[in-house]
């Protein structure tokens, strides 16, 4: 009979073969998932409440059935029983995706399908522990098979849902002895036959006063045998090479199987199951063979002719078919070395000169050409000059552009002193317009030399570096002409990059602000202005010289006050 099971292996091929078994049709299959499903009465009279929790320790990335719940099923609750990076996910039988999909993670909300609205709920507080969820009131109008998008170990399920009792079996079942499980019951075909013929009759030729009380009875009261619950194999240890992988191997024994096809099993001893058959829960696995290191190159030559300098060569990660690959499919703690310092000897230090420059510095007469001359050690490091043996060579030579004659030409003369002592400040020259007829230098007018290029006069120039300084704008206007007003101005410490800075000395922080105009204000009234009103203060007081005629009756008074106050005037700033 357990190679019978075995053969069956999922729920819908036992509900398919369920009419031709009685005997043993509740010993448990050998494929079982790892869950606990517990049925209980329901507080809804004809209602049973089935429970069930899946929780297993390490599975592969994917989805993984939970749970099928059938159809007729109501208050519908599946709960993650603690945050996690998992999903839930629901699918119809016949595999019509309904939440969280093909890889697909849907947005919580209301999802109608299989006769009823679900809930789809996944909290995203971050102080949160409570993990998805998904509610139905029911009842399904078909199966509904739940699964687990798996992504973090240890993962934990809880789900119940409610389903209608059978009500085929009017008679009660009899009394169960201590210690045997109620797993099923078989029952009597009764018929009415003839006594000589034992032919089949109509029922109703019986006496129902004759008929059996107890049309059933018990069958199988004995416990199934335990069996060996085996979890999928962890991912290998070793993404090359020979690696290890676990999983989880527990004995379960099934304890009662209900009308509607769901199970209840409990975890029991593993002497139950048979030490001696337990399956393993250690293998080896190798997913690939390694990737090598390969040197492709010989060591190139050393960067340098003399000295320290470096040489490399070509290092590849070759898989076992020979394909280079990233360096992260190789061990990176193996790599050979790529650089690698090479020393040539010391190398004498030489004079170096540069080529001389292309054109002469007169373009008539007599001029020079430049070059540059250094100390060199190797091709680094610039000593100081006298550390080379031998002459300097030289780096000013004579030259002749031919005979000047009667040209005009602009000569300078020496710049000047830089304008500042530390930083950027701007240094001058002369320049002036010459006569030159073959050595015969006579000044001219620099009007007629307004045809050629005539050299800059003004340059930047730089002594040293001054480090951060205060600058300062401008005052601005007082703000009063007279009895005392202010003036502002700005201030920043600025690097010699002009870029802000903290280094200024505080102690020499320029004034922002200042008092200016202390002189009082004297009222400058015409002879032709007098006050004609003997009361004129209280006009004044009560602020009425904004109004033509009281200030040509009053008029030094209101003068006086507009001298002094000239905003007085001012109509929306009257208070009264």
């Amino acid at each position: 009979m357990a190679e019978l099971w075995q053969q069956l292996g999922s729920p819908q091929q036992l509900r398919a073969l369920a009419p031709l078994f009685f005997i043993c049709l509740l010993c448990p299959p050998s494929g079982a998932l790892p869950w606990d499903n517990k049925a209980s009465a329901s507080p809804l009279e004809g209602f049973e409440v089935v429970k069930g929790n899946f929780s297993r320790t390490f599975l592969r990335v994917g989805y993984h059935k939970i749970a099928e719940i059938p159809a007729g099923a109501q208050n519908i609750s599946i709960q993650e029983t603690v945050k996690s990076r998992n999903y839930l996910a629901l699918q119809t039988q016949t595999g019509l995706s309904i939440i969280n999909g093909k890889w697909v993670i849907d947005r919580p909300g209301i999802f109608n399908a299989v006769g009823t609205q679900l809930m789809y709920r996944r909290p995203n507080e971050i102080r949160s522990r409570l993990g998805e969820s998904i509610t139905a009131p029911g009842p399904l109008t078909e199966d509904l098979h739940v699964y687990l998008i798996y992504q973090q170990p240890g993962p934990g399920v809880h789900y119940e849902y409610s389903v209608p009792l059978q009500t085929t079996e009017p008679t009660p079942e009899p009394h169960v002895p201590s210690g045997i499980l109620p797993l099923g019951r078989r029952q009597v075909l009764l018929e009415c036959v003839e006594k000589d013929s034992q032919a089949t009759v109509p029922a109703d030729l019986c006496d129902p006063a004759l008929q059996p009380v107890n049309q059933s009875e018990a069958c199988n009261t004995q416990p199934c045998a335990a069996y060996w619950d085996v979890g999928e194999w962890s991912d290998c240890t070793k993404r090359c090479g020979p690696g290890t992988q676990h999983r989880q191997v527990i004995c379960r024994q099934v304890t009662h199987v209900h009308a509607n096809g769901t199970e209840s099993q409990v975890t029991v001893a593993p002497e139950l199951c048979g030490v001696s058959d337990r399956p393993v829960t250690k293998s080896t696995c190798q997913l690939k063979i390694c990737s090598q290191w390969d040197v492709r190159s010989e060591w190139s030559l050393c960067s340098v002719p003399c000295g320290v300098g470096q040489r490399s060569r070509e290092v590849v990660c070759l898989s076992n078919q020979g394909d280079v690959e990233e360096d992260d499919e190789c061990n990176m703690n193996l790599k050979p070395d790529t650089l690698q310092n090479c020393d040539m000897g010391a190398c004498a230090r030489s004079w170096f000169t540069s080529l001389w420059s292309q054109r002469c510095s007169a373009e008539c007469g007599r001029g020079n050409r430049t070059r540059t001359a250094i100390c060199l050690m190797d091709h680094v490091t610039d000593l100081p000059l006298d550390s080379c043996e031998g002459d300097r060579p030289a780096e000013v030579t004579s030259c002749d552009s031919g005979p000047c004659q009667n040209r005009l030409e602009w000569y300078t003369g020496p710049w000047g002193q830089c304008s500042a002592e530390c930083g950027n400040g701007t240094q001058t020259r002369s320049v002036a317009c010459i006569y030159n007829n073959n050595g015969h230098m006579e000044v001219a007018d620099q009007p007629k030399c307004s045809d050629l290029p005539q050299p800059i006069t003004a340059q930047t120039c730089s002594l040293k570096p001054c480090g951060a300084q205060w600058y300062f704008t401008e005052w601005s206007a007082c703000s009063r002409s007279c009895n005392g007003g202010y003036r502002v101005r700005e201030a920043h410490c600025l690097a010699d990059s002009v870029a802000p800075s903290d280094r200024c000395d505080p102690s020499l922080t320029p004034e922002s602000r200042e008092e200016c105009n202390k002189q009082p204000c004297v009222a400058e009234i015409s002879p032709s202005c007098s006050d004609q009103y003997h009361n004129c203060m209280v006009v004044v007081q009560a602020r009425l010289c904004i109004y033509n005629y009281y200030r040509g009756v009053c008029c030094a008074s209101c003068s006086r006050v507009q001298k002094t106050y000239p905003n007085s005037f001012q109509k929306n700033h009257i208070r009264r």
